[in-house]
């Protein structure tokens, strides 16, 4: 299975109880449609680095999965973006580290003694 995190930031106006629902309701859908749900965190109410709909704060939630495939969060991302109450969301996979420390190659960033080898 690989490792994911989903970030998602939400109108700062919305009471904690509303935020828990929605989470709860991002969570059940991952589930349904095949993944799990391993760690919920609120970070609670911070500033945003630049405005959103003229709101200059945003609560954020960061939910840690675990699913086959990205195809499972297909639906929680359009209802995402269908949300008005969603301001910004980010899902990233974190086991990319676990991909090399298990031997896969790892890419060496070195375009550039590829393209001198080619040019002598």
């Amino acid at each position: 299975m690989r490792s994911y995190e989903l970030v998602f930031i939400v109108d700062p106006r919305l009471s904690d109880e509303e935020v828990v629902g929605l989470s709860q309701e991002y969570q059940e859908m991952i589930r349904s449609s095949g993944g799990t749900v391993t760690k919920e965190e609120s970070w609670g109410k911070r500033k945003l680095a630049y405005q959103i709909n003229k709101l200059r704060e945003g609560r954020y939630v960061l939910l840690r999965l675990e699913a086959e495939g990205g195809s499972a969060f297909a639906e929680v991302e359009q209802r995402m973006r269908q949300n008005e109450q969603v301001l910004r969301f980010l899902r990233v996979r974190t086991d990319g580290g676990r991909l090399r420390e298990r031997g896969a190659p790892e890419e060496t960033g070195e375009p550039e003694a590829a393209a001198a080898a080619e040019d002598n």
